[in-house]
């Protein structure tokens, strides 16, 4: 199976997870999230601003504010396919772009240098138990994280995880992954440490 069917065999499946199931599971995942070391530790987290059917972040960053963690979330440039990361303490220093997405108002926020982000929650489609990932094509994040040394966490359903996914030379697996019923060290699956 190559990446565009694995991609839509899975986003076709989570489509038809009951509303009920995607609230219990996403607060399972959060729930192990913030329970994790290096969570606890960090100062400055990096995620997206969900969008059904991934997990959601919103709730997530809520509590991380409550936790006095500092919040960036990503900006995208489509015509370089690049992003930057700004700080974010409210909702309402986001607006609607592309797809739906939600984004940082950069004039309202301010730029985060990749050396400062501690944790990185990595978004995708479709995982393999060793890191490996399927985005939703836009290659941002693998871009992103050649400059980046910090932990790398994805957030996912167990309807996400695969035996394996294809892989290609430039792609960056994360550290971490997180389901609500597993909790898998990528890198020692790939005899790696951090």
């Amino acid at each position: 199976m190559n990446k565009e069917e694995q991609r839509k065999e899975v986003l076709n499946s989570l489509k038809e997870m009951p509303t009920i199931t995607y609230r219990e599971q996403s607060f399972k995942i959060a729930k192990k999230f913030l329970q994790e070391s290096t969570i606890i530790d960090a100062n400055t987290i990096a995620l997206t601003i969900s969008n059904m059917p991934e997990v959601d972040t919103v709730h997530l960053i809520e509590a991380l504010w409550q936790l006095g963690k500092t919040v960036v979330v990503p900006k995208c440039n489509s015509k370089k396919k690049s992003m930057d990361f700004y700080a974010i303490e409210d909702f309402s220093q986001l607006e609607t772009v592309y797809m739906h997405l939600r984004e940082p108002i950069p004039a309202v926020t301010h730029l985060v240098e990749a050396n400062d982000i501690d944790v990185m929650v990595v978004p995708g489609v479709a995982f393999d138990k060793k890191g490996y990932r399927i985005g939703y094509g836009g290659g941002y994040y693998d871009r992103y994280v050649v400059k980046y040394s910090g932990q790398l966490i994805s957030l996912i359903f167990d309807e996400q995880l695969c035996e394996k996914v294809p892989t290609e030379v430039h792609d960056c697996p994360v550290d971490i992954i997180l389901t609500p019923t597993k909790r898998l060290d990528c890198l020692q699956l790939r005899g790696e440490s951090y």
